[in-house]
């Protein structure tokens, strides 16, 4: 029986290629997205990901950090693939990049509830499914995004640096909890990745955001896509963070 996974922001950028991942790995992919513009990218990776690797997926738009709405996520999800979930990957995310006087309390409300609050609302409506299905010869996984700003502070990221850190909080909490029924949580903190945001850099600059890597590049989607794969295959892993970064941050 295939097994079933949940993303959440998983249309675009490093979320694609962990629902690539997923598919590849052979789940059932279900992709969330919340904007109108990420509608046409999840419906071309819906149609890559059933003739790539011909599994089963689902494309649900649903705005996370609002818990009804992800109520309707993990409904659409049980009503198509029944109530047996084997992986959440918490992916959603947003940042405001902007100084702390100046931000405002809705900015900063908005990133809390996208990077944070999202997860412990999806996590708090899929381990029921999780739990009353695993055992020790069949493991869930919950496996969260934060990044190197969870890790170390960021200027004109501190929203976003405390949000990044409470998702580490709540995988470890969760960790230790669930161990014990069969899920493992597990973090990928990763570092900085080439997604569209850095393609619009100036190249001079980016130039220069790579010379602060002591790898000396700037890494790749498919990095934290083999990260992911990693953490559902080592079946011994479990409330760790996983931090592709090139040793910008060292943990």
């Amino acid at each position: 029986m295939a097994k079933t996974a949940i993303i959440t922001g998983g249309s675009r950028g490093i979320g694609r290629a962990l629902s690539l991942k997923l598919a590849e790995m052979g789940y059932n992919v279900v992709i969330n997205y919340r904007s109108t513009s990420s509608k046409v990218l999840s419906d071309e990776l819906a149609k890559e990901i059933e003739e790539k690797y011909g599994v089963k997926n689902l494309v649900v738009k649903a705005d996370v950090s609002i818990y009804e709405e992800c109520e309707h996520l993990v409904s659409e999800t049980v009503k198509v693939f029944g109530d047996h979930i084997d992986c959440l990957v918490n992916n959603a995310g947003i940042t405001n990049n902007c100084n702390f006087i100046d931000i405002t309390k809705e900015a900063y409300t908005r990133v809390i509830n996208t990077n944070l609050m999202s997860f412990l609302h999806m996590s708090h409506l899929v381990l029921p499914y999780m739990v009353n299905h695993s055992d020790k010869d069949h493991q869930c996984n919950i496996v969260n995004t934060s990044s190197v700003g969870g890790l170390t502070g960021v200027i004109n990221q501190a929203d976003y640096c405390a949000a990044k850190s409470g998702v580490i909080g709540l995988s470890r909490a969760l960790a230790l909890e669930f161990a014990s029924r069969g899920v493992r949580v597990n973090t990928i903190a990763p570092g900085m990745i080439m997604t569209d945001m850095l393609r619009g850099v100036n190249q001079d600059e980016l130039r220069a955001l790579a010379a602060t890597i002591p790898e000396g590049y700037i890494g790749d989607v498919s990095d934290i896509a083999s990260a992911l794969e990693y953490i559902l295959k080592a079946t011994y892993l479990t409330g760790q963070v996983i931090s592709p970064n090139g040793g910008f941050v060292l943990q």
